[in-house]
């Protein structure tokens, strides 16, 4: 357990490899650059990365939970669902290029609940059927 003059943690999980990652990468830094934090002087981050094989996300998955990080950010739907399936307290951000309700990483879009929360990258058309059937006018 960190004490309160600890660096807080990051831990990223990755679908790929560093190289297909490197924008998303880019884009997290500069978000959290944005808010104050910078990675290596008030932030670590800790990346863990499938590199496109999936017999390795058990290990990687477990590595981060065991080390109890603070956040983690999962960069695809195989990391976000195996970590939601090994953690209930620790903050999950993912992001999917998929439909997270119907892929069961949370409820629904306006309360996800639990501990996942992230960004889904949809089509234009799926996005609107999906919003089409989600959201109801109120009486």
């Amino acid at each position: 357990m960190r004490t309160a003059e600890a660096i807080p943690v990051i831990g990223y999980l990755g679908s790929t490899s560093p190289g297909p990652s490197a924008a998303v990468l880019a884009a997290l830094r500069q978000g959290l650059g944005e808010t104050g934090w910078v990675e290596g002087r008030n932030l670590t981050i800790e990346y863990r990365w499938m590199e496109g094989r999936s017999d390795r996300l058990p290990a990687l998955v477990a590595d981060l939970v065991g080390r109890n990080v603070d956040v983690i950010v999962a960069g695809g739907p195989l990391p976000a669902l195996a970590l939601k399936s090994a953690s209930s307290t620790i903050p999950i951000v993912f992001n999917v290029g998929m439909d997270p309700v119907g892929a069961g990483l949370v409820a629904s879009f306006a309360h996800p609940g639990g501990n996942l929360t992230g960004v889904s990258i949809m089509s234009r058309e799926l996005m609107t059927s999906v919003t089409s059937s989600s959201i109801q006018p109120r009486s």
